[in-house]
């Protein structure tokens, strides 16, 4: 699969990293306009724009996308993070009263990116390297299983700490790959996949039960498409939820179930409701959605 590389370094101070996003700034801005599709990236006035990386999602730390934030239960939303940050190269990171980041270690931390385009939040959607690559910055390489191993974003899915979320303009086998690690990683029991609670089904009673709000959601650990989900729904002041799956309905996400070809709308085909119990009846791997 040909993707456009383009080098520069990471640079987070006054930004809110996660485990899935983070600031990103060419060395020469201006390559930012090479990004296909019919989003561009926003920078700011040093080029610096931000990363959403392609075929993963991490717990949330912050989301807000319909009133306050919230945060899935610690502690591994921001061992994703922290590991994020590490494997790029800060060795020291402080944070600032209001959530982002005030100082680094080194202050930047040069990289590169492989991106095919950006979402609707003007984010390059990319996988993440570090330090250089042998090819000309602005220009399209071809991404083996080699390179694809050496990026942020399997080594955080290998590790478990993320889960696969995958878009149709990732190229089949780049996603197969991905999609072993994330088994293997499974299998293994390692990061969420310890307490994972997506397949066998989570007691949902509120907000506070699946957020960091809540005494006892500690373990309350799901896929964060369907987490945000649920944060949308309950925004409308309902904790009942008997609603839940034709609100999915009407959020009428389009997908591919992998294993049978199926493209569906809407979330509640592979989402089951039962009382305050909601669990999903396909594994994330198993879904390509058609759009951001």
């Amino acid at each position: 699969m040909a993707m456009l590389l383009i080098k520069g370094s990471y640079e987070i101070v006054e930004t809110q990293p996660d485990g899935d996003t983070i600031a990103f700034r060419p060395d020469k801005p201006e390559e930012w306009d090479y990004v296909c599709g019919p989003y561009r990236v926003k920078r700011n006035g040093t080029g610096r724009g931000r990363l959403r990386l392609e075929g993963i999602d991490a717990l949330e730390t912050h989301f807000g996308r319909t009133g306050s934030e919230v945060a899935q239960p610690a502690p591994l939303p921001a061992t994703a993070r922290e590991e994020l940050l590490s494997w790029v190269g800060f060795t020291s990171v402080v944070w600032g009263a209001d959530g982002k980041v005030a100082s680094t270690t080194p202050a930047s931390v040069p990289g590169f990116v492989l991106t095919r385009g950006a979402d609707p939040d003007n984010r390059c959607i990319a996988f993440a390297g570090r330090g250089s690559h042998p090819a000309a910055s602005g220009t399209h390489v071809f991404v083996d299983s080699a390179l694809l191993q050496s990026t942020l974003n399997y080594h955080l899915i290998s590790e478990g700490l993320v889960y696969p979320l995958y878009y149709r303009s990732l190229f089949h086998g780049l996603r197969n790959e991905l999609t072993v690690a994330a088994q293997q990683a499974k299998a293994a029991r390692k990061g969420v996949w310890d307490v994972d609670k997506t397949l066998l089904g989570a007691t949902v009673t509120g907000l506070d039960s699946i957020t960091d709000a809540g005494p006892e959601s500690e373990d309350m650990i799901l896929w964060p498409k369907l987490f945000r989900r649920l944060v949308e729904y309950f925004s409308l002041g309902d904790p009942d939820l008997s609603g839940f799956r034709d609100y999915l309905d009407q959020e009428a996400d389009n997908f591919l179930v992998v294993p049978t070809g199926q493209l569906t709308t809407g979330l509640d085909e592979v989402v089951e409701v039962s009382g305050t119990t909601v669990k999903m009846t396909r594994p994330p791997e198993d879904l390509v959605f058609m759009q951001d």
